[in-house]
């Protein structure tokens, strides 16, 4: 199956700008072009693909008539292509505390389909001619307490009624726009065995799927133990498309193949990731291999014994150009054999959509920060793009 990614069977790469701290268009206009545009020219491009977020105050702005029109020009005048936009947070996912707030609305709500389907109509007015596009968003929801059948069957039917509009859409203009349902650790869906389960019961049939595909976050998968291959392989066989790559690495800790004075210095360094507004599901390996998936970083650190672990995996999203930093691991080896098994997967319907999606660098410890951000971000892309080359 043939996509169009701005330039045919090749590969559309940005950056996803939920790391900018707005919530309105004044805010996200002023932080892409100080960032964005910034990162663009550090790298010498001519032109450069950026994933949106677009909360639900900003969608309901460019929702008024010919908003999306002038925003797209906008966005033509600075040279960057919206390719992709995050739907996942729905409110100000910068806020003191977002913690559990980002899993809603959950898709078996309506505000959740109504706020999709307007980023449907903003992304079909500001996608440049012949490009395609895609919308990441939420694994319906948190997955504590388990969502009822009930549940289950109205979020099934809230992504039906948005596939509907998107098939129309394509219909209409030739241009084919995907939801990309992305899996999280301890959200309702988390693992790939899930999502594929989902499919099955609740989004048969190949029009359906056509429209609704997934979101695959490597940091998500890693922090699973999940291997990148084998899950491209997986949704490949099971007919199931890659609407977005979220390029992101997680934190390793080896604790098994480490001295206690590397031990208690890890312990150190990870009280500097335990901080107060993202959840850092933490992927818990035992030395007989068994594993357990804690809700936070904090809790675990406060009531854990590490040093009688195997392993941890955490999701934290590190720069994806580190490999080590200090006693810990980041699991960059995940991305570079993603890259790879996106090319050598047959039969795998990709859009061809990647995007590096390093949300934390606000609240990252101080030796990991960077003076100015379009620095980092800039460092991320060149990195991306090398790997891709290779």
């Amino acid at each position: 199956m043939k996509w169009s990614c701005g330039v045919t069977s090749q590969w559309m790469t940005g950056y996803c700008t939920n790391v900018h701290a707005g919530t309105d268009i004044a805010q996200i206009r002023n932080n892409l072009d100080q960032v964005a545009v910034a990162v663009r020219e550090k790298l010498g491009a001519s032109s450069m693909g950026v994933g949106l977020w677009i909360p639900a105050e900003a969608a309901s702005e460019l929702a008024a008539p010919n908003a999306s029109a002038e925003f797209a020009s906008w966005l033509a005048d600075r040279h960057l292509i919206p390719f992709t936009i995050n739907g996942f947070p729905y409110g100000n996912f910068h806020q003191p505390v977002v913690k559990h707030r980002v899993y809603l609305p959950t898709w078996w709500e309506a505000a959740r389909r109504d706020y999709t389907l307007q980023l449907v109509e903003i992304l079909h007015q500001i996608l440049p001619a012949g490009q395609s596009g895609s919308i990441s968003t939420l694994p319906l929801g948190w997955g504590e307490p388990r969502p009822s059948g009930e549940q289950m069957q109205q979020a099934a039917a809230n992504l039906k009624q948005v596939a509907e509009r998107l098939a129309q859409i394509e219909q209409e203009s030739g241009r084919r726009i995907v939801i990309a349902i992305e899996p999280e650790p301890g959200c309702a869906i988390d693992t790939t065995d899930d999502m594929i389960k989902f499919f099955d019961e609740y989004l048969p049939g190949a029009n359906l799927r056509r429209y609704l595909t997934v979101c695959h976050d490597i940091c998500h998968a890693a922090v699973m133990c999940e291997d990148q291959s084998v899950v491209l392989r997986r949704y490949a066989d099971a007919g199931i498309g890659i609407g977005k790559v979220q390029v992101s690495s997680a934190i390793e800790v080896p604790w098994h193949a480490m001295q206690p004075d590397a031990q208690r210095a890890a312990i150190d360094q990870l009280a500097g990731f335990a901080e107060d507004r993202y959840l850092h599901q933490t992927m818990v390996v035992s030395k007989t291999g068994q594993q357990r998936l804690v809700e936070d970083l904090p809790e675990l650190l406060a009531s854990s014994d590490p040093t009688q672990d195997h392993s941890w995996r955490i999701h934290f999203h590190v720069p994806i150009y580190l490999d080590r930093f200090g006693q810990l691991n980041a699991t960059q080896p995940a991305v570079v054999e993603c890259i790879g098994a996106l090319s050598a997967t047959e039969g795998l319907d990709f859009s061809g959509h990647m995007e590096a999606e390093t949300y934390a660098w606000g609240v990252l410890p101080s030796e990991l920060k960077v003076d100015n951000l379009a620095d980092g971000i800039a460092e991320e892309m060149r990195w991306l793009q090398l790997q891709i080359g290779r």
